[in-house]
């Protein structure tokens, strides 16, 4: 087999949209590895995702991508069509906590997830040296409310200057202002240390102690003008019980934090997450 690729589709729903990607992949001589789709009936919304190898013609990415505007601009789709497995390239924010920083530094580098750590930006300097050791650029922005606004626009400029496709916030402990939320709309993903929408905000793990919860999780998810309210991409839970303290809570619930978001990262840079309105489409 050839190069293989990743097709990515999203539009309205309607008969035939199957049989028009399969037609051209065989038309270009290519064969399907694996495909998933979804079909929601109440948004009248298509999806659709599709690993699959050039034949003997081989065609290029470029080529590929051609040849599919006409058919993705007769169904009106919005599309991706990648090389499989490219990395994307990440920025990576962080506060003080770095538990979630060092598990995406782990498996950045031993070739786990499909990123390339481009730079990380933080409000302290607790994981400078860290950061450092890894060979990759660290940038202190400190945060005020005098200051927020040019740190986020020196945010921004990192993003340009480092062709930056993913912003993650790996325990950022800073809320976006809207501006800036809405210029990374679909492009930023947000660990949050509870199993939502139940306690949304600051301290959520001793909001669960105070409820006497049995279990305790985290949530990664799209970032959006609403805080903690943005679309979920992935969730974990871990059973706790009575004996647990306020401060367990905090300890057992790193390990949900760091798993949910390896899994949205993950799936995000695969091309496995489409919104859909509120909500997402994760085709695994």
């Amino acid at each position: 087999m050839g190069t293989e690729h990743v097709l990515t589709v999203n539009c309205a729903e309607s008969p035939g949209i199957v049989h028009a990607i399969t037609g051209y992949l065989l038309e270009h001589d290519c064969d399907i590895i694996d495909t998933k789709h979804f079909g929601d009936r109440q948004a009248q919304q298509f999806f659709m995702r599709v690993h699959f190898a050039a034949g003997k013609k081989d065609f290029s990415t470029e080529d590929l991508r051609r040849d599919f505007e006409p058919l993705a601009d007769e169904w009106a789709m919005n599309w991706q069509l990648e090389p499989d497995g490219r990395k994307r390239r990440v920025l990576v924010m962080v506060s003080k906590f770095g538990h979630c920083l060092n598990d995406l530094l782990f498996r950045a580098r031993t070739g786990d997830l499909p990123v390339d750590i481009v730079a990380v930006v933080s409000n302290h300097t607790d994981h400078e040296e860290l950061v450092k050791w890894h060979g990759i650029p660290f940038f202190h922005l400190p945060v005020t409310k005098e200051t927020k606004p040019a740190q986020e626009a020196r945010l921004l400029e990192l993003v340009d200057e480092f062709d930056v496709e993913l912003v993650v916030l790996a325990r950022y402990m800073q809320v976006l202002s809207d501006e800036l939320s809405a210029k990374l709309t679909g492009k930023t993903i947000n660990i949050h240390h509870s199993f939502l929408p139940s306690f949304k905000g600051a301290k959520p793990y001793h909001q669960a102690y105070d409820r006497g919860v049995k279990t305790v999780g985290a949530t990664a998810h799209y970032v959006n003008a609403e805080l903690d309210e943005g679309p979920i991409i992935a969730q974990q839970v871990i059973d706790v019980d009575h004996t647990y303290t306020a401060e367990d809570l905090v300890r057992v619930g790193r390990d949900a934090e760091c798993k949910a978001l390896s899994n949205a990262v993950r799936w995000h840079c695969e091309g496995r997450v489409m919104l859909d309105g509120g909500r997402t489409v994760i085709l695994r």
